[in-house]
């Protein structure tokens, strides 16, 4: 069965525009690609708190990615859910990284991924709403 096909099977998704989704699971893995890189650098730069964040965000974003990746099973409140507490965690990681942003190029970089991540998260989660 083609993704499309699976898609329009599941009432919350039948109309959410394949682009979107595409779009949120890239966002989510490039947050988790950052995360982990900073996470990594932070821990060996001493700031236990922002890799702490960092590593919690990137594992977030990861397992937020792989379910989108499976919407043959998803549930729609549930789904949802996920969607705002995986931006809202974002959202966390982006704020304490841009404490270390002037003096670590990391730290700014993966807050400018947090962010976008959130955003793609929040645009999917209000995609699915009904109008």
């Amino acid at each position: 069965m083609m993704m499309t096909e699976m898609m329009s099977t599941i009432p919350a998704m039948a109309e959410m525009d394949m682009q979107r989704l595409q779009a949120a699971m890239d966002a989510c893995a490039a947050c988790e690609q950052a995360c982990t890189m900073c996470g990594d650098a932070c821990g060996m730069e001493g700031m236990g708190r922002c890799a702490s964040m960092c590593a919690s965000t990137a594992d977030m974003a990861g397992t937020m990615m792989r379910v989108m990746m499976r919407p043959a099973g998803m549930h729609a409140e549930a789904m949802s859910m996920m969607l705002q507490t995986t931006a809202m965690m974002m959202r966390a990681c982006a704020e304490e990284c841009s404490m270390h942003a002037e003096m670590a190029e990391h730290c700014r970089l993966c807050a400018k991924t947090c962010l976008a991540a959130a955003e793609a998260c929040d645009d999917m989660r209000m995609a699915m709403t009904p109008a």
